[in-house]
């Protein structure tokens, strides 16, 4: 192909199509997540890791944030503020870390991956408002095989109906500090959905010498164990079987691809507030 022509190639000539760039901020950035994002995104041709950002009193300050992830050098350090303007900002902290995000993100017209988890209503209110200027992609889990669980979950309780007994389990590593999971949340939500029911029927464990399952109830279970990942099953129990449907995360980076794929994505949305779902 001659210079003069790079826009005409030539039969057998191997076309390769612009890449577009998204430039990624990511808070909790010396976290495990955050530490996954910055390694993770570094492997990528249209990703750009502008901002690492990390909390005040974090000892992480000013260390380079490629250096902290394990990946080496990238002349990027880790700062407690968001200078430069990324497409996208990635949040996995905590709530009120992600209330503040939310914030500057709405301010400064920048969009969102929400991967944060123990959300509350009013967090979630939050996230709505923000969602009126910018565009947001929310999820408790950004698997995409969690999607798809979730999916069968609501399709068997809608087929099962309520004779069977809807139980949510889900297990995670010893440092976490919400629960149930943002998962299970999302799977719990799929139960209800498919059985028609609200929230009201949602209960939480079980403790005392008086506790019969009633016939509404779809009950959540919580494990808290060494370095577990992700572990998460929707039991429908009949009388003489039993349906149990399973994901396992093996690894942190099924989450990590979920969501830089959703930065990818989300950049080109209109402001509004987006599933996982919504992206495949």
């Amino acid at each position: 192909m001659s210079p003069g022509n790079v826009d005409a190639p030539r039969e057998g000539d191997i076309y390769v199509a612009p890449t577009t760039m998204t430039k990624i901020a990511i808070t909790g950035a010396a976290g495990r997540m955050g530490q996954r994002l910055i390694a993770v995104a570094r492997q990528s041709d249209d990703l750009k890791v502008v901002a690492a950002i990390e909390r005040g009193n974090s000892p992480f300050l000013e260390q380079d944030a490629g250096e902290v992830a394990g990946v080496g050098k990238i002349g990027l350090p880790i700062t407690p503020d968001l200078h430069e303007k990324p497409d996208v900002l990635i949040d996995f902290t905590v709530p009120a870390g992600m209330k503040h995000w939310l914030k500057a993100c709405r301010d400064r017209g920048i969009a969102m991956v929400i991967g944060t988890t123990g959300l509350t209503q009013d967090d979630h209110d939050a996230i709505d408002i923000a969602a009126e200027e910018i565009a947001i992609l929310q999820a408790g889990n950004m698997s995409l095989g969690v999607t798809v669980m979730c999916k069968i979950v609501e399709e068997v309780a809608k087929l099962l109906g309520p004779d069977y007994d809807a139980e949510v389990l889900e297990a995670h590593h010893r440092f976490k500090k919400d629960a149930p999971s943002g998962t299970a949340e999302m799977i719990a939500a799929a139960v209800l959905k498919g059985l028609e029911r609200d929230k009201s029927a949602l209960v939480y464990g079980r403790h005392g010498g008086d506790v019969p399952r009633q016939p509404k109830d779809v009950t959540m279970h919580s494990l808290r164990m060494g370095d577990e990942i992700g572990l998460h099953t929707a039991y429908f129990g009949g009388l003489g079987e039993r349906l149990e449907i399973t994901h396992k995360a093996t690894s942190r980076d099924t989450f990590v691809h979920g969501a830089l794929r959703a930065a990818r994505w989300i950049k080109q949305q209109k402001p509004g507030r987006y599933r996982i779902s919504e992206m495949f």
